[in-house]
């Protein structure tokens, strides 16, 4: 099995390496979340071991990003050991969790597990790599968007609120909720640079029916008529 190593501290990935060495299967280590998506995506591993404590981002964006362009089955190693951590690691498509210090039998053990399940056909379903709204693609590999087929350019947070907004298209989507998922911050001051940004997206779209605002609420994505 080619297991891909997403862990930043080299005692504990050396540690890894050696016993999945041991276990027979075939190790690639990366020390950053960017450099295990691309890894991911250019090598497509059997399984991925994740930690979630990387120098560049949080392991939990790192698992949303994966899952979002993979099946593969993951497994996240954390000295986070708070229950919202797992709940969290989970819902972002992990499928299972280990506690630091944790012991390599139990890691093997635990990837043996997860591959009979996938040998069984209980993996993950693989999620879209296109979303097609009316005239409206998202390509969510390349980060890119195209109205009737003509391409449109974002900027990184205007792709992001796009792609968030349009997940349920007719659902509200509160205002702390969109801070919180695409600025990943939670503001309860003016949101003026929301707003903006709404403004700005319905320009580039073509038109404000795309995002509807609902008042002293937040806004909903709908499919122009």
């Amino acid at each position: 099995m080619r297991v891909l190593l997403i862990e930043d501290d080299p005692a504990v990935a050396a540690s890894i390496i050696d016993a999945l060495v041991g276990a027979s299967h075939t190790v690639q280590h990366e020390s950053t979340g960017a450099a295990g998506i691309q890894a991911v995506r250019d090598e497509s591993p059997d399984l991925v071991v994740l930690d979630l404590g990387l120098p560049d981002m949080d392991g939990t964006d790192v698992c949303r990003s994966i899952r979002a362009e993979s099946a593969v089955p993951i497994i996240v190693v954390s000295a986070r050991s708070e229950e919202v951590d797992r709940v969290l690691a989970l819902e972002m498509g992990a499928d299972d969790f280990l506690v630091k210090p944790f012991g390599i039998r139990e890691l093997i053990a635990r990837i043996r597990a997860v591959t009979r399940r996938t040998l069984d056909g209980h993996a993950p379903a693989p999620v879209a790599t296109e979303r097609r709204l009316g005239p409206l693609v998202i390509d969510l590999r390349g980060q890119r968007i195209a109205i009737d087929g003509i391409q449109v350019h974002l900027t990184t947070i205007e792709y992001q609120l796009l792609v968030y907004l349009s997940e349920e298209p007719g659902a509200v989507r509160p205002r702390s909720d969109i801070l919180r998922e695409v600025w990943k911050t939670d503001w309860f001051g003016a949101t003026k640079t929301l707003d903006a940004h709404v403004a700005a997206l319905r320009k580039k779209l073509g038109s404000p029916s795309w995002i509807e605002s609902v008042r002293a609420v937040g806004f909903r994505f709908e499919i122009p008529a």
